[in-house]
């Protein structure tokens, strides 16, 4: 079974960054080859209206089989809410807690962000878990896109 990895807006702009180029850029090999499954949001869409045309067309030469599309509900935005409730961050982040939240109720196997700040932050993680352990839901995977590669062994 494919991994189905939600993807923010740092990992595609990834691709153009001189720091992240070389890990965003073979995890999208992956998902054009079929080993995995990128879990993008309506919120990461409405973030890449924003970017430049060179980082929107990244995520567009994605093959359909390789991108599953999920969205911001009611529920998510209660759970995000609930982060901030809960002093995981500020109300200044809740973009951060909404990715968050869509990506825990979706049942992702993984999460990655190049954003060490606020999401992939082992401090905010373990904070993060306990608000859904609170709320019901199950622990979520927090990493960077270099924690998920596939290594092929020699």
């Amino acid at each position: 079974m494919r991994q189905r990895i939600y993807i923010d807006t740092s990992v595609i702009g990834g691709c153009l960054d001189d720091e992240f180029s070389t890990w965003s850029k073979l995890l999208f090999d992956e998902f054009r080859s079929g080993v995995k499954i990128a879990v993008v949001s309506d919120l990461t869409l409405q973030e890449l209206d924003d970017a430049p045309e060179e980082v929107s067309e990244i995520l567009s030469e994605l093959p359909s089989h390789a991108v599953e599309y999920v969205f911001l509900s009611a529920e998510a935005i209660a759970l995000a809410d609930a982060y901030i409730a809960q002093g995981v961050v500020t109300e200044k982040h809740l973009i951060d807690t909404q990715h968050i939240a869509i990506a825990t109720i979706e049942r992702v196997d993984v999460l990655v962000s190049w954003n060490f700040k606020q999401i992939v932050n082992l401090d905010r993680i373990r904070k993060f878990n306990a608000v859904n352990l609170m709320q019901g839901y199950q622990i979520l995977e927090i990493r960077s896109p270099l924690e998920v590669l596939y290594e092929k062994e020699n």
